[in-house]
């Protein structure tokens, strides 16, 4: 993977193409700037989450170096959410304006351009005002965890292997999930969140041999929200804690009260909804 050390400066020289190893797309430029949605995924282990962080690496930061190198202009996305260091994202969506007309192999010329943990599926045009994130209907995350001590899923799951879990007790206790909108319990600490109410959609856990699978969709999702669920879940899924405390941990409203947060390599986002 490649860190990005300088600001690019867009007066282009004659070496410009050759540092690259592209050939500039033949744009034409629009009166006004259009507004382009990106569909992409990516491995979250080599950064410190979605959103541009002060002298780390982020995903953000080099899908933005790319799209600016290529279209040789400066371009700022805005994602469908920010994922915290460690995170997986399948499936997630970004937004950024140009007044140009972008080429047919922008997609191919992305992909090759940026490093193999970060996938571009495609690039396609919306109205004007159309946000990623806040036009967005749910998400939908996944977490994994393994029964056993897996070398191949060291990055991709939490491995719980010197434990049962009873996953009929931790389903009883997604059924309460529904009784509640305030997750202030599962949220991150000292956050500038105007609300810390979210509707959830769906919330289950299913086992398929030794990998059991947390799939929780909701409206939105506070810092942290899911992986604080997931951890809690654990300690009612090992006997800690039962499933009807869930109630009592919601409604203290106090994230001391829930479990500690599972490790960020066993969360991916996998959907995001519009109605485009």
């Amino acid at each position: 993977m490649f860190a990005i050390t300088k600001k690019i400066q867009w007066k282009t020289g004659p070496n410009f193409l050759r540092k690259s190893s592209f050939s500039a797309p033949k744009n034409s430029v629009n009166l006004q700037p259009m507004r382009y949605f990106i569909e992409f995924s990516y491995s979250g282990k080599n950064y410190f989450g979605y959103q541009i962080q002060p002298n780390q690496i982020s995903v953000q930061e080099v899908l933005e170096n790319a799209l600016s190198t290529i279209l040789r202009e400066e371009i700022k996305t805005t994602g469908a959410g920010r994922t915290d260091t460690g995170v997986h994202a399948k499936k997630i969506f970004a937004h950024f304006d140009t007044e140009k007309d972008l080429g047919e192999n922008l997609v191919y010329q992305l992909n090759s351009f940026l490093p193999n943990d970060i996938s571009i599926k495609r690039v396609f045009s919306v109205k004007d005002d159309f946000h990623a994130r806040f036009h967005a209907t749910f998400r939908t995350y996944e977490y994994y965890i393994s029964l056993d001590k897996n070398p191949f899923t060291q990055d991709s799951s939490w491995q719980i292997w010197k434990r049962d879990l009873n996953i009929d007790l931790m389903n009883e206790a997604c059924k309460i999930l529904f009784e509640y909108e305030d997750f202030t319990s599962f949220s991150k600490l000292h956050t500038e969140n105007k609300t810390n109410n979210c509707k959830i959609y769906k919330a289950f856990w299913e086992q398929n041999g030794t990998e059991i699978k947390f799939t929780i969709s909701a409206d939105r999702f506070l810092r942290n929200m899911v992986r604080a669920i997931v951890g809690t879940m654990v300690e009612i899924g090992n006997g800690k804690i039962a499933p009807s405390d869930l109630r009592t941990i919601i409604e203290d409203k106090n994230r001391n009260s829930a479990g500690t947060s599972a490790p960020a390599q066993g969360l991916f986002l996998v959907d995001v909804g519009y109605e485009f």
